[in-house]
């Protein structure tokens, strides 16, 4: 993939996890959330998952509740970051989404929670997942979804409007559920399903969010971010 192709510049993405691994576990509450919703679905499948597989695993908070479900044996933690993947519990690994270093048919079961929407060539991810997964394997994702930070991108866009006369990227791009089975399907998965849930969660005032996504090292990471800030916020905030 040349450089003119790339969205995200995965050394920020690597960096910002890294900084944020002093103060994830203070601002989580929405990987928790997803995390759980994420596993109340496993116990629905009839099927057992001996050998499992945590893809962006952060600091292992999904495994928490992975455990015991299904038949899981083995749970492999694998995030891009070294030191937000110490803090978890059992095996753990060093791995880049986009370049996995795992061989085919390892595993049975691959999770992710809000991790692969940092990945430049997300449908050649998807192949490589498809290929360690065993025959039948499932994978299980959630990424957030095209509607997510509106209210922030449309803030940000007026704001800069205003200063500047002009706009630049400082949220990063989403797919929504219908793009997203078209990548499943793309990528070789039989049987794809992709839906949506909406999860509200209120602000009193923008700069708690900014803290939170900065808490979490979920800041900007596109590789045309700009590092200049605006003088007046000039925020429009939505209900």
């Amino acid at each position: 993939m040349t450089h003119n192709h790339l969205i995200f510049n995965r050394i920020r993405v690597r960096s910002h996890r890294d900084h944020a691994a002093a103060t994830f576990a203070h601002s989580d509450f929405l990987f928790r959330e997803c995390a759980v919703r994420l596993a109340d679905r496993l116990p629905d499948i009839n099927r057992t998952f001996p050998m499992a597989l945590d893809l962006g695993a952060h600091n292992g908070l999904l495994a928490e509740y992975m455990r015991g479900l299904n038949g899981i044996e083995h749970v492999v933690q694998a995030d891009v970051s070294r030191t937000m993947i110490t803090q978890a519990k059992g095996l753990r690994v060093v791995a880049d989404e986009e370049f996995l270093p795992f061989a085919p048919a390892s595993f049975d079961l691959v999770l992710s929670v809000f991790s692969l929407h940092w990945i430049n060539d997300l449908p050649g991810t998807l192949i490589q997942i498809n290929r360690i997964l065993k025959p039948g394997g499932l994978l299980m994702m959630m990424v957030p979804g095209g509607e997510t930070l509106k209210e922030l991108r449309q803030s940000f866009e007026q704001a800069e409007l205003a200063e500047t006369g002009g706009m630049s990227p400082r949220i990063s791009p989403f797919v929504d559920a219908r793009a997203g089975g078209s990548l499943l399907q793309r990528a070789g998965f039989t049987l794809p399903v992709a839906d949506s849930e909406i999860v509200t969660i209120h602000y009193e005032n923008p700069m708690k969010l900014l803290d939170d996504l900065h808490a979490c090292g979920e800041t900007n990471a596109l590789m045309t971010s700009h590092k200049g800030f605006f003088a007046a916020w000039g925020f429009v905030w939505g209900d």
